[in-house]
Order: structure tokens, then C-alpha cells, then sequence
């Protein structure tokens, strides 16, 4: 299967998955009584979204080759940009699999960040005049991103992609042992402090594990934050066009962001120095650690 043709098929995978596991919270708006499909206007705006990206990267790549046309130029700069970011972080190992995960959630992220500036979006659709003016109460479209459960959903992919990684390049023994092993050396300590760090490193693994739960909901959290506040800016700011290009900046930076998070986490499992040795392994895993924090 050709590069373009896993990118179609991720992007139609992100978009279908984040769409069923959206449930619950600060939601969209139900569509069905108004174009009577069992749909919100998030949903319909990310099958908009999703389908535009996909028919902008096959226009600008058409036919790949060889000596590249600039539209595959500047899709194959972009992509060995955020392959030369993620790939340090991630590991070669889990490379392969991880970076098609990583470069669907970012592209996704950061279109509907940017869809969210385009005008009409949130604002037309169904309402009731106030006073003279007409108050929308349910846009026809809304970007995915803007709403809890979008971002829920797309955590929850990034969840998923993480545990399923781990487990095809770690494995339960090494994520066992990186949780709650004790990270001191044997024979340079002393047997009953040897112990007692080990009953120290199972307590901070019963929290590292609490955390790792909880990372769906900051992610989530982090994502949904910005880019809400980011609208309610615009909306305050009169859509001043300064404004715009700071939230330019905001959608790029978050999706960015999230994803780099992601490929931390797999990071701090699955990077242990591939084929550069056990001691520059834990210098990487130790940064990668640091870089979470």
C-alpha cells in the first residue's frame, strides 16, 4: 500500500473512531431535527474537514515521483519535518508504527483548529431572534476540536495507539519493570536500602499508573481550553484580524503539542536507545521523562 494511500485511510479511521467514542460533556448540537440524520454539527463539519484534507494532499502530490512536483515537494518537506521531530522522541524501534498515528492526529488537529477561524463557521444556522438581531442556537457546522467530546475522542485515540504500541514494542514485562522496577544498582548499595528503594519505586509506580489514566483527560482537557477560549476570544475581539493570526499560532502550537505529548509517552516505554546501547538508552529515556514533566 503507497504512502498516500495509508494517509487517506488514516485520516478516514481518525475521523471515524474519534466520531464513536464522542459521548457526554460540553457537546455539540443534534442535527436530526433539522436535516434529519443522526448526526451533530461537529460530526458533519469533521466529514467535511477530513474529506477536504484528504482531496488537498492527493491534488498536491497527484501521481508521486521521482523527481517530486512542488506540490509532492512540499508535502514530503512537511512530512520529513515532523519525522525528523517525532522520530528522536518516539524511538526507531516504534517509529514505523507510531508515526502514521502521530501524523494523522496532528494534521487533524490543526485543520479543524484553523477551520474554526473560517467565517460562518459556528455562526450559521438555527435560531430565534432577540431584540431585533437573530441568535443563532445551533450552527449548521462547528469544528471538532471546539467541543469536549471531540477532544475526548480524539485522547482516547491517542490512548489507544499508545497501549497498542507499547505492547507490540515493550511488551508487559518492560512496562511492568519501568513502572514499578527499582531503578537503583544492586550491588552499590546496601541489601535493607536496596529493599527499602524498591518499596519506594512500587508506591511511585501505583502513582505513575494513576497518572497514566489520567492523561486522557488532560490531554483532552488542554486541547478543548484553548481552542474554546480561543473562539470566545475572537468573538469578544470582534474578529480583529490580529487576533486571527494569534489563533493561527494557538492551532498550530496545540496541535503540536498533543502530539508531541503522545510520542513522549510511547517514548518513555519504547525508547531505550534502539541500536545505540543500554547506557545511551536511559539518557534518552531519562530526557524523554523530563520532557513529559
Amino acid at each position: 500500500m503507497s504512502a498516500l494511500k495509508k494517509f487517506t485511510l488514516s485520516m478516514l479511521m481518525l475521523a471515524t473512531g474519534a466520531t464513536a467514542f464522542a459521548a457526554g460533556g460540553e457537546k455539540a448540537d443534534s442535527l436530526s431535527d433539522y436535516l434529519h440524520l443522526p448526526i451533530t454539527n461537529s460530526i458533519l463539519y469533521s466529514a467535511i474537514i477530513t474529506l477536504a484534507v484528504i482531496v488537498l494532499v492527493r491534488w498536491l502530490v497527484g501521481s508521486p515521483k521521482i523527481i517530486p512536483s512542488r506540490g509532492q515537494a512540499i508535502v514530503e518537506s512537511a512530512v520529513d519535518g515532523l519525522r525528523g521531530l517525532y522520530e528522536p522522541i518516539v524511538g526507531k524501534k516504534a517509529m514505523p508504527m507510531a508515526f502514521p498515528v502521530l501524523l494523522t492526529l496532528f494534521i487533524f488537529i490543526v485543520f479543524h483548529n484553523w477551520s474554526g477561524l473560517i467565517p460562518g463557521v459556528g455562526t450559521i444556522g438555527w435560531g430565534h431572534e432577540v431584540d431585533g438581531h437573530f441568535h443563532v442556537t445551533t450552527p449548521l457546522i462547528r469544528p471538532h476540536t471546539s467541543e469536549l467530546n471531540g477532544t475526548i475522542a480524539l485522547a482516547l485515540v491517542s490512548f489507544g495507539a499508545w497501549f497498542i504500541i507499547v505492547m507490540k514494542y515493550a511488551g508487559p514485562g518492560l512496562l511492568i519493570k519501568d513502572l514499578f522496577g527499582n531503578k537503583a544498582d544492586k550491588k552499590e548499595l546496601a541489601p535493607a536500602m536496596y529493599w527499602g528503594l524498591s518499596l519506594v519505586f512500587l508506591v511511585v509506580g501505583a502513582i505513575e499508573v494513576v497518572s497514566i489514566f489520567i492523561r486522557p483527560v488532560t490531554l483532552s482537557m488542554r486541547l478543548f481550553g484553548n481552542v474554546f477560549g480561543g473562539e470566545n476570544l475572537l468573538h469578544a475581539m470582534h474578529f480583529l484580524f490580529p487576533f486571527y493570526f494569534l489563533e493561527l499560532l494557538v492551532g498550530f502550537v496545540q496541535g503540536l503539542v498533543f502530539t508531541l505529548l503522545t510520542a513522549v509517552y510511547i517514548g518513555l516505554i519504547c525508547n531505550h536507545g534502539d541500536d545505540h546501547g543500554d547506557e545511551h538508552g536511559h539518557d534518552e529515556h531519562g530526557s524523554a521523562k523530563e520532557a513529559a514533566h
